[in-house]
């Protein structure tokens, strides 16, 4: 049996998204794996401490233990609040006329 995981680690900007594999020890961490991957090299600006991190789309801590095939999501911050935003535009669809549509 190998004392190698294989892993992916992914992280997304607006217009380039970044899918990186390797394998790193079994018993590493979501930080260590990240570490190794190489991304925290081309991107400064993530910060382990700030940007959230999941595994397959689960919140994850950067302590957890990785496991085979894991694929490592390192999360931007929001540009826009989501509550606000939904607020807007029903603001806006209150302007609008009921049915959206002349069909």
């Amino acid at each position: 049996m190998s004392d190698m995981v294989n892993i992916e680690v992914v992280y997304a900007l607006p217009k380039e998204q970044i899918l990186l594999k390797k394998s790193v020890p079994k018993g590493a961490t979501v930080a260590e794996a990240i570490q190794a991957s190489g991304v925290l090299a081309k991107h400064p600006e993530i910060d382990l401490a700030a940007n959230k991190l999941g595994i397959f789309g689960k919140l994850t801590k950067a302590d957890a233990v990785v496991r085979d095939k894991d694929r490592i999501e390192i999360y931007r911050p929001l540009i826009a609040d989501p509550k606000e935003v939904r607020r807007k535009r029903a603001e806006e669809g209150k302007v609008m006329k009921k049915g959206g549509s002349d069909a």
